[in-house]
């Protein structure tokens, strides 16, 4: 057939020209058929044939038409059959369609043959597509419902205008695949409806698609996928008959697009990255829709949370949603999800070529410190360009300028999982036996000395580029925490402790997704990992006598694993070493015990415990550290308490340049009300020759 055949019959507006045969064919069958339903309105309202003047016939009552409609379907019929010009019209109708040949994917013969659509469903598309295109429609369909306020076609005009009106019934289903494929709107399915199509389908059509605006096409690179990264088969085999979503795991700045144009070389598939923008601009059917029609497969922005109704399950596309582990782990949107791609992080090698490419001869000058953040922060490689593009620019820059700029980007999230703690103690602060000071002189030297031992000896590959996990065991108070911060001040890290309140759950499954969490977040920045307490995670494993006991042993076995991974400094603080589980042990590179201070410690500890500007010289230190055993937490405790009691109630003048001078008689009162505090006797005898003094406290 030719294409001029319906040229003037396929719009109401002149100037209006359809290449599509197809298309023009339904647009003029959508012309026709409402020139010919306004002859029998005019004749139905009025009494008289349409006086062709180019006037719409008047509006009457809703409802009367309605029932008159009903009523005289055997007259309307035979009005179309004996008055010329309905007649005329009928017989145009009538005419067969072009032959069904596709000229380009998502064009008219396209989507009949893969949708299956039969005449009256193509009528309704092209009354959804006439209205978009043809400006003159909309008082034509108010003339044709005889209602002004409907200036749009409906379910119920298609009815009206097609010879079968029965087979309109199938539209009015949400089910129906002009619906489930997003080509009609599905929100609100009803007679009186407008049949809404959106614009670009519209255009699409008529001409072909074009990419929404903020949807870039994503071409195949010559980039190898990872080594030792395997595509599964549930990804390499094709689209099924309904949606399949990829989850790519990984954190915000990970290079999504890069890994994806890998796999589409892999796959031959052609991608397309939906950015935030479009992202906001465009709904996510109308997204989808597009990328079916054009054959490409979207890759979603990072993180993006979409109810699960809000999938249209019957697309046969394949979608690449960017996630974090935590997004997957609370996704409930059904069978759609598919078991998630893990993007690998960059190795060191790489990262250490990313800094030294972007900083340039300043990576050179600062050498160590770029090996060092290469190795402690494992980021992305657009965010490691992102890092040093922002300290180049800054001009001269030192190596502390790199690993601070580094710090702060990692912040954020360890933030949100776990408290920050700001190291108050430095080494020279710690008064440890002489075992104890040498073992941790080790776990300083083994950290500085990670990343050549990893790098240039070759331990990274045999032990996965792990850390170091340390146990800190002994009494309360005798100084765990406090050499924990003392070595993050010595490696200049920033120090995280977990909050067990937040880590532990009673819900199934729940403790391992919050400590894969921090975990994740951690091995990605160059932290100290602090865990207080740590036997009410790491606890021995029990005898499985009810689920309670098989699910805390799958926490303590899942704890096991992930520590033996973990590539950062983790501490482990524990006051009962032999509630541990013993499987720890082997993945612990260091235990240090802490035990009570004796006399010496004890002394160095009373003598360090006061601040600089206080005058101790009227204090018997030697005194206070031989008579009474206590570990350097509670020595702490009994000095601030002194001070208190000294600023409020001062017993001398303190000596030039000293803030105040606590007596020896208000530090014993208070060693006394330490005693009580731990139910230890406190007889006179204890105080010896002081003993007099605490007869004037209590006088």
């Amino acid at each position: 057939m030719n294409e001029e055949r319906f040229e003037s019959l396929e719009r109401m507006t002149p100037g209006l020209r359809i290449v599509d045969p197809m298309l023009a064919y339904w647009l003029a069958q959508v012309n026709l058929r409402l020139r010919r339903e306004l002859t029998w309105c005019w004749y139905q309202r009025t009494g008289q044939n349409d006086p062709d003047t180019g006037v719409l016939p008047p509006h009457t009552g809703i409802a009367d038409d309605n029932l008159a409609w009903a009523r005289s379907d055997g007259q309307r019929r035979q009005f179309f059959a004996q008055d010329a010009t309905a007649a005329f019209l009928s017989e145009r109708i009538q005419e067969p369609a072009p032959e069904l040949r596709s000229r380009y994917r998502g064009d008219w013969a396209w989507l009949v043959t893969e949708l299956g659509l039969e005449e009256a469903d193509q009528f309704v598309l092209a009354l959804a597509v006439a209205h978009r295109l043809d400006a003159g429609l909309g008082p034509v369909c108010a003339a044709c419902l005889n209602d002004i306020n409907k200036a749009f076609p409906t379910l119920a005009l298609a009815q009206r205008l097609w010879d079968e009106p029965l087979t309109i019934l199938a539209l009015a289903a949400s089910t129906h695949p002009l619906r489930r494929y997003g080509l009609l709107e599905t929100d609100a399915v009803s007679w009186q409806h407008p049949l809404e199509l959106p614009a670009w389908i519209a255009a699409g059509l008529s001409g072909g698609y074009t990419d929404p605006e903020g949807v870039i096409e994503v071409p195949p690179r010559p980039r190898p996928l990872p080594e030792h990264w395997v595509v599964p088969l549930h990804v390499l085999g094709e689209p099924a008959h309904r949606l399949r979503r990829v989850p790519l795991l990984g954190q915000r700045d990970d290079d999504f697009i890069a890994s994806c144009a890998a796999i589409a070389e892999r796959l031959d598939a052609r991608l397309v990255g939906v950015t935030p923008a479009a992202w906001q601009q465009h709904r996510l059917t109308e997204l989808l829709t597009w990328a079916w029609l054009r054959g490409v497969e979207p890759v979603l922005p990072w993180g993006v949370t979409i109810p699960a109704e809000s999938w249209p399950l019957a697309l046969p596309l394949r979608v690449w949603q960017p996630m974090s582990p935590q997004q997957y782990s609370h996704d409930d949107t059904g069978g759609s999800l598919l078991p998630p791609l893990t993007l690998p992080a960059i190795g060191f090698h790489r990262r250490l070529e990313v800094l030294q490419e972007v900083l340039g001869s300043g990576a050179a000058k600062h050498h160590t410190v770029v090996e060092e953040c290469a190795r402690r922060f494992r980021f992305s490689e657009p965010a490691l360009r992102r890092i040093a593009t922002t300290l180049r620019h800054l001009g001269a820059w030192q190596g502390d300028d790199l690993i601070e700029a580094c710090r702060h980007e990692t912040r954020g999230e360890l933030a949100q999982l776990t408290q920050r703690v700001e190291p108050r103690f430095t080494p020279d602060d710690l008064v440890l036996a002489a075992e104890q000071q040498a073992q941790f002189r080790e776990v300083a030297r083994a950290m500085e000395a990670l990343t050549e031992v990893h790098y240039r000896w070759g331990t990274a590959r045999v032990w996965n580029e792990s850390g170091l996990a340390i146990l800190f065991c002994g009494p309360p108070g005798t100084g765990k925490t406090m050499a924990a911060e003392a070595l993050a001040t010595r490696l200049m890290l920033d120090m995280y402790r977990v909050d067990l309140a937040q880590v532990v759950s009673k819900y199934v499954g729940e403790t391992e997704k919050n400590l894969r969490r921090i975990f994740d977040a951690a091995e990605a920045s160059d932290c100290l990992l602090f865990f207080d307490e740590a036997d009410a995670l790491f606890g021995k494993r029990t005898e499985v006598k009810d689920a309670h006991d098989r699910y805390a042993n799958i926490e303590v076995s899942y704890l096991l694993e992930r520590m033996e991974r973990f590539k950062g400094l983790a501490i482990l603080a524990s006051n009962r070493r032999k509630d541990m589980d013993e499987a720890f042990m082997r993945r612990l590179r260091y235990v240090i015990e802490f035990p009570v201070p004796g006399v010496d410690e004890r002394e160095r500890i009373w003598r360090q415990g006061f601040p600089a500007h206080v005058d101790t010289d009227g204090l018997d230190f030697r005194f206070l550290a031989r008579q009474f055993a206590f570990s350097g937490g509670h020595i702490r405790s009994v000095i601030f308490n002194a001070c208190l009691q000294a600023a409020a109630e001062p017993e001398g003048e303190p000596a030039t340049g000293k803030v105040g001078k606590p007596s020896m008689r208000q530090v014993l009162v208070q060693v006394k009300r330490e005693l009580q505090k731990l139910n230890r006797a406190a007889d006179d005898e204890l105080f010896g020759s002081y003993a007099r003094l605490l007869g004037e406290e209590t006088a």
